[in-house]
């Protein structure tokens, strides 16, 4: 088979598995107890209760001003795949709709929700594909301004969607119920795309570099990298040392530099992802 038809029909089906855990999240959890993540979901949300409209219909509708706007300006494969993404979750959310709500306790609701919404859309960004809605938005303000940080204003438009929610509902514990949806539905796509281990990364300075580097190669069998780096302060050159390390190796050496020297200054960072031996290959 053509590598480019394997690759389009695994992205398709990734598309439609997506679409139909954020259907099954949205319409099983959320949408009965009047939740949302924000975004297209949250005004269909809106007029789902208001006006009767069904939530895959409203979502459809919402979704083909975007379509005509965005059709010639983010490419032709993403557009194909964005339309089968938003036609598929539209069609899941109101199959699941029809069926008894998991739960009616808004707390199990948002995290149950958020967890099950969030894997979807990270199987969804994974096959680079879309559901359309706020990331169509997001495609399509790029396409026009490549340079510009569109996540905040994303976040903010999320934000007032919520916020209306609320107004309509009147209950502000839909606000902070759909705050953790949100937040598990963010994490979600996190752990998905980059792992729940986060690799640590030091940077020790001292007087006694090679000291400290030989000592974390023997006893943690991590491996050290020296750069020089000049204090702006004092004017003096010293060796920096850069290692990455996974959590449980932090302690270790930390001891041992300040074991050698207990004026070494030292900097811990989280590093996302760590490629190579000693870590993920």
């Amino acid at each position: 088979m053509n590598e480019n038809v394997k690759n389009s029909i695994i992205s398709i089906i990734g598309t439609i598995l997506g679409a139909g855990m954020i259907g099954f999240g949205t319409a099983s959890f959320l949408l009965p107890n009047q939740l949302s993540t924000g975004g297209f979901s949250g005004i269909a949300t809106i007029t789902y209760y208001m006006f009767k409209i069904p939530m895959g219909t409203m979502n459809i509708l919402l979704n083909i001003p975007m379509f005509i706007f965005s059709g010639f300006k983010i490419g032709k494969n993403f557009f194909i795949k964005t339309i089968i993404g938003t036609i598929s979750l539209s069609i899941f959310i109101d199959i699941f709709d029809k069926f008894k709500p998991i739960t009616t306790d808004r707390f199990l609701a948002s995290i149950y929700g958020g967890i099950i919404i969030g894997i979807g859309t990270a199987i969804i960004l994974k096959v680079g594909s879309s559901t359309g809605g706020t990331e169509l938005i997001a495609n399509l303000i790029k396409s026009y301004k490549p340079n510009i940080t569109i996540s905040r204003y994303l976040t903010l438009i999320d934000a007032i969607i919520v916020l209306a929610n609320v107004i309509v509902f009147k209950h502000i514990e839909i606000g902070l119920y759909s705050a953790i949806a949100i937040y598990l539905y963010g994490k979600l796509i996190d752990i998905v795309f980059e792992g729940i281990y986060y690799t640590k990364l030091l940077f020790i300075i001292s007087n006694k570099s090679e000291q400290i580097s030989k000592e974390i190669e023997n006893k943690v069998k991590r491996g050290v990298t020296g750069l020089y780096g000049k204090g702006m302060y004092s004017g003096e050159e010293k060796l920096v040392l850069i290692c990455a390390a996974s959590r449980g190796d932090i302690v270790k050496i930390k001891l041992i530099a300040k074991q050698i020297d207990e004026k070494c200054f030292i900097v811990v960072a989280n590093a996302r992802e760590a490629l190579g031996e000693g870590f993920k290959q």
